[in-house]
């Protein structure tokens, strides 16, 4: 029996990809004995009232006027998880992040004797710079009884921070193959949007940034008419840069072509990755930011698509150059244009690749798989 502390402060509903990677193994490894402490959002009743943990919700807001804004936020954790470290006998205390939640499980830890467990995605690793932020989560990281790094960039990033290779453990986030698999209803997807059957279709899904390189895929496509393919763009989600995606829009004359249709809900985003062609998502790295590893490139895989990746941060362990999709240099257009033609036009090494990205994800990235690794970590030294 795994009786665990987990701290997260994103966690279901809340979307992205380290919340759904908590509320899905921890599930998966025990019942009402491992609790998690997270923040409180909008549609947390009904999510904790399925889920099969016990879940702490808390107020978890920075606030403008304090120095820093961030200290009751932090002061809150600490003292929940603090109390339920001393009425409960933990095995050990997992933290999603090295901040907050790190720094607070490696303070509950230090009052009660307990081993911590910090994940790390990559991105927050490379993007805070060299300052105070950036030395404290350091210097959390190296106190970790054990670190999870999520790709083999992570890794290697963390071996560069100075955390121990003994204590570093290499384990990739997972998808739910019951939900995300070929074979779906995707009915009128297509039409809603004037896309005919024999059109190619190209779909992204992620928080409009700069480094998810959906800009490039949109002048990619551009290109790619212009060449006679008949191809169109499907976009989904809300970011910063929606409105520089709309512009390009329209300077590139391709309304109609290009389709933004905002947030997707769970349900329909298998069926969008079972009736598109080629999964594009070019990322980059920009000031820092990187890709720790893209999770929605195996959520695709389990779908039977292959992926357009960029080289930078952790994407080569979820998409396997010239295995199962490509991997681009991300700030070049002529290569993001070559990418999506190759995996556009190119059936018969396409239909191997899909077939590869399928089998490996069903092998080593469905949750359960992930929850075994997970649950090997068992109780670390102290």
């Amino acid at each position: 029996m795994n009786r665990l502390l987990v701290l997260t402060e994103l966690f279901l509903p809340t979307r992205g990809g380290t919340a759904v990677w908590a509320a899905e193994v921890y599930r998966r490894l025990g019942g009402k004995e491992i609790h998690i402490v997270t923040a409180d959002v909008p549609g947390a009743a009904e999510m904790d009232a399925a889920h099969p943990n016990t879940v702490h919700r808390l107020a978890l807001r920075r606030i403008a006027w304090l120095r820093p804004e961030s200290l009751a936020m932090y002061a809150r954790f600490f003292a929940v998880s603090l109390k339920l470290a001393l009425l409960h006998r933990f095995d050990a205390i997992h933290a999603f992040r090295a901040l907050p939640e790190g720094l607070v499980a490696w303070g509950v830890a230090r009052l009660t004797g307990r081993p911590v467990v910090i994940y790390a995605h990559g991105e927050e690793l490379t993007s805070w710079g060299d300052g105070a932020k950036y030395r404290v989560m350091r210097f959390v990281l190296r106190r970790a009884n054990r670190v999870v790094a999520n790709s083999t960039h992570t890794q290697a990033t963390l071996l560069a921070m100075g955390v121990p290779a003994a204590r570093i453990v290499l384990i990739y986030p997972g998808v739910d193959v019951s939900v995300f698999k070929p074979g779906l209803d995707t009915a009128g997807l297509r039409s809603q949007l004037g896309i005919l059957p024999d059109d190619k279709l190209v779909f992204s899904v992620g928080r409009l940034s700069r480094r998810k390189g959906f800009d490039q895929t949109l002048l990619a496509v551009a290109r790619l008419r212009e060449q006679g393919l008949r191809v169109h763009y499907v976009l989904a989600g809300i970011g910063e840069e929606a409105a520089t995606l709309d512009r390009l829009i329209q300077t590139h004359r391709l309304t109609g072509i290009v389709h933004r249709i905002g947030a997707v809900n769970g349900s329909d985003l298998p069926r969008w990755l079972n009736t598109c062609d080629v999964f594009a998502m070019p990322n980059r790295e920009i000031n820092g930011d990187n890709e720790g590893f893209g999770m929605v490139f195996i959520e695709a895989a389990a779908c039977g698509k292959v992926s357009l990746a960029g080289e930078a941060g952790g994407t080569g362990s979820a998409v396997l150059h010239n295995e199962t999709g490509l991997r681009v240099d991300g700030n070049s257009l002529e290569a993001v244009t070559e990418g999506l033609r190759i995996l556009l036009t190119q059936t018969d090494r396409v239909a191997v690749w899909s077939q590869r990205a399928l089998d490996r994800v069903q092998r080593e990235f469905a949750w359960e798989r992930v929850a075994d690794k997970t649950r090997l970590l068992g109780k670390p030294e102290i």
